[in-house]
């Protein structure tokens, strides 16, 4: 391999060479409301180059032969725009272009040579299409992942996706305008990420991969990452109401209040607002509230600076059944809407704020520097044991913390040269400090009730990072990136249970490698090898109390795989790929904690595919396919409890001209070992959903049904020891969680 990328750089240098006769173009791409379009595609389709426009909307392209060319600037969702260009030698031509809002047509969408959009074209596609009505919805936009709910609605979803059950987070990296939303050595589990302070109907995009290949993303990012952006600015101001089955209202407002410009100065400012609330299907009802409000400020200094503030606040309770047992469910003492301890459930709450200062200069490099500062608190009562533990006053625990979380993402990109090949240039640094106060695990009864603590104590936990990725352009179709990350960790702990208030510290440092090989063999195929290595932290408890303990685990990854169309109606992204871990995340069912394992590997096919049958009618499917495995483990006896092996989604959507739209979409997931020895299985399920609205200028009406079969199903499911209180012994069975059964909701919004 390093002979062969020796050669075709020798050989590309020689090339670029000959070509002394060349100019270049410059310019912006923003909607006609002028807001910048990031990632908006600008292309020569007779030279087969392109470029992607920045987080300003700013693009452009060197060494173009002179002549006449063609140049066809396109964003999904929008009207393309084509237009003659003229190149001569040593000149720099600004080509700027206002895309006004269209139709999505697969036609329009471009498959680039940048691995960093590779899927991302994908979520494009997605979202523009695909209902979104909660924050579970923006998660299924990553191709294979699935989420459970398993507490009342309040606590965060169980994640699925490459052949892990990452619980609430432990090996997914999720953000959201730059804010982390998972936490780290959090009180219910590693890793935790709650997403529900995002209002769904402001989120504008979603950017995702899968693998642990991304420089800028660091812990946690082993079997991929979604980071989602809301939007800068309004199309409409909106009220929705929305109303449904068992005791279901929801409003969402959204007010534009400033769009002004005045010189180079353009200032944008909006708020929004989410009150929620649901009994939900149980028999124990949930008494489930959340409010969310938002408010985002842009201010654009021409077209090369921006100053962006966000601030946020949420608050949720509710009351949870908690996951049942299946003898309970079949010897009658409870139906599968009951519960066995009517008291669990929980409450939190998260405020966020950030500003943001994004500039470029001439030559095209852009700097970003970040602030960021987030207050949060959690209380969580559950019983996963029922009298396991303590005959008397049954297992109930409850867990909780306040935190504070301060941060700064530093991030310079640059395009240049090394000699006459392109070299582009992207590199960040940044920290991350959490104070965790009081952060606890109790023993309680009818959660009013204080028996005692298990843990209780003060973490301290800073991360400090740096990163530089260096993609070298050896050709029109062929480049290289290879990218070097270091983190360094400092986890302290303060255990409030041992005399003296005992305070113990660690530090550890990990550098993660990255490189990766993309072809684009025209402009709608393209071909990648992306390998690399990441990692997941521990939990600081575990750190300081376990010095053989790994500390920061090591993932190791590679992906070969492709994207492109045909037709200009289908697109398909496609990946084989394999991942080892240096060490496990599993569930402890009678202790209702996750603990680190061993040593394991996973390998898989993925397949997403992107069809417009026709102008008014879109078909998708992705399709998953992963062997998970425990290494070291003999034949039998290495399952992975509860990773999923074969996952789908998919779907038809209409879009009709007179503003008619309808989707109908299916989840399924197979069955898989809930055990080692694979004797306990969790049992998959096929569900589909349904979605109608009807949208003019000033209002839309939508109608919204879930699981529509009403199939009986298990959303969360474990495998835990347990005991009932009338039983002599423990019992260790699949406990879960019952599925939404037939939920239907309507809804009306006004746009002004």
């Amino acid at each position: 391999m390093k002979y062969l990328i020796f050669t075709i750089i020798l050989l590309s240098f020689i090339s670029a060479g000959a070509q002394t006769s060349t100019g270049s173009i410059t310019g912006v791409v923003t909607s006609t409301a002028g807001v910048p379009l990031p990632a908006a595609n600008v292309f020569i389709a007779g030279l087969n180059r392109g470029a992607s426009a920045d987080a300003l909307g700013r693009y452009q392209m060197s060494d173009i032969p002179t002549g006449e060319h063609t140049l066809t600037i396109s964003a999904i969702g929008y009207e393309t725009q084509t237009q003659a260009i003229t190149i001569q030698a040593g000149e720099t031509n600004i080509y700027s272009a206002s895309l006004k809002p269209g139709e999505l047509m697969l036609a329009d969408v471009v498959v680039t040579g940048q691995t960093e959009h590779d899927l991302n074209t994908i979520s494009q596609v997605d979202i523009k299409l695909r209902p979104v009505n909660t924050s579970q919805d923006i998660l299924r936009m990553v191709p294979g992942l699935f989420i459970a709910q398993h507490a009342g609605g309040g606590k965060a979803e169980q994640i699925f996706l490459r052949g892990f059950d990452i619980d609430h987070g432990t090996d997914i990296n999720l953000s959201v305008d730059g804010l982390p939303i998972n936490m780290v050595s959090h009180a219910h589990g590693q890793g935790y990420s709650d997403m529900h302070f995002i209002i769904p109907e402001l989120v504008d995009n979603v950017d995702f991969n899968k693998g642990p290949y991304y420089a800028d993303k660091g812990d946690f990012t082993t079997a991929g990452y979604a980071a989602l952006h809301t939007r800068n600015t309004l199309d409409k101001n909106m009220v929705k109401v929305e109303g449904g089955r068992f005791g279901t209202f929801r409003n969402v407002n959204a007010i534009q209040l400033v769009d002004s410009k005045q010189g180079d100065r353009r200032d944008q400012a909006y708020i929004a607002s989410e009150y929620f609330r649901s009994d939900g299907f149980f028999e124990n009802k949930q008494n489930f509230k959340r409010i969310n409000l938002s408010g985002k400020y842009n201010s654009y200094f021409g077209d090369n600076k921006r100053l962006t503030i966000g601030l946020s606040t949420f608050t949720s309770n509710w009351d949870a059944s908690g996951q049942i047992p299946d003898r309970a469910v079949a010897s009658g003492l409870i139906t599968r809407w009951g519960s066995l301890d009517n008291t669990e459930g929980g409450e939190t709450s998260r405020t966020n704020a950030y500003i943001k200062y994004t500039n470029t200069w001439d030559d095209g490099s852009l700097f970003e520097n970040q602030f960021y500062f987030s207050k949060y608190d959690f209380y969580l009562v559950s019983n996963f044991t029922f009298f396991l533990n303590d005959p008397v006053n049954g297992d109930q625990i409850t867990q909780q913390e306040s935190r504070q979380i301060y941060g700064y993402n530093g991030t310079f990109q640059r395009a240049g040269k090394l000699g006459s090949i392109g070299l582009n240039t992207s590199a960040g640094i940044g920290f991350r400090y959490d104070d965790v106060n009081d952060i606890r695990l109790s023993h309680t009864v009818a959660r009013t009730t204080y028996l005692g603590d298990y843990s209780r104590g003060d973490i301290d936990q800073t991360n400090l990072f740096a990163y530089v990725s260096e993609t070298l352009q050896l050709s029109p179709a062929l480049s290289v990136m290879g990218a070097l990350r270091l983190d360094q960790f400092t986890f302290s702990y303060t255990d409030a249970l041992k005399p003296g208030y005992t305070h113990e510290t660690v530090n550890k440092a990990t550098v993660s490698p990255k490189l990766t090989l993309n072809y684009a063999a025209a402009r709608n195929f393209n071909l990648y090898v992306k390998t690399g290595v990441g990692f997941h932290s521990n939990d600081t408890r575990v750190v300081v109390a376990q010095s053989g303990q790994e500390v920061l685990p090591k993932a190791y990854g590679i992906d070969i795989g492709g994207t492109f169309k045909v037709a200009d109606k289908l697109l398909i992204s496609s990946a084989v790929w394999a991942l080892d871990l240096q060490q496990e995340f599993v569930y402890v069912g009678d202790e209702a904690v996750v603990e680190p394992s061993g040593k394991t590997r996973r390998t898989g096919v993925d397949l997403s595919v992107r069809y417009q049958a026709l102008n008014w009618l879109y078909f998708d499917t992705d399709l998953n396919l992963t062997d998970p495995r425990a290494k070291g483990e003999p034949e039998g006896q290495n399952h992975i409890p509860l990773a999923p092996t074969f996952t789908s989604i998919g779907g038809l959507s209409v879009k009709l001209p007179n503003g008619l739209s309808a989707s109908l979409r299916y989840r399924y997931m197979g069955d898989r070992p809930a055990n080692e020895d694979n004797s306990v299985k969790a049992t998959g399920y096929f569900l589909a959903d349904a979605v109608v609205k009807y949208t003019r200028p000033t209002y839309e009406l939508s109608f919204t049904s879930e699981n529509i079969l009403n199939r009986e199903w298990k959303e969360a499911q474990f495998d835990t020891e347990s005991r009932l209180q009338n039983e002599a012994e423990p019992v260790s069975e699949i406990h879960f969680t019952p599925g939404t059964p037939f939920f239907f909701k309507a809804g009306v919004s006004f746009f002004f």
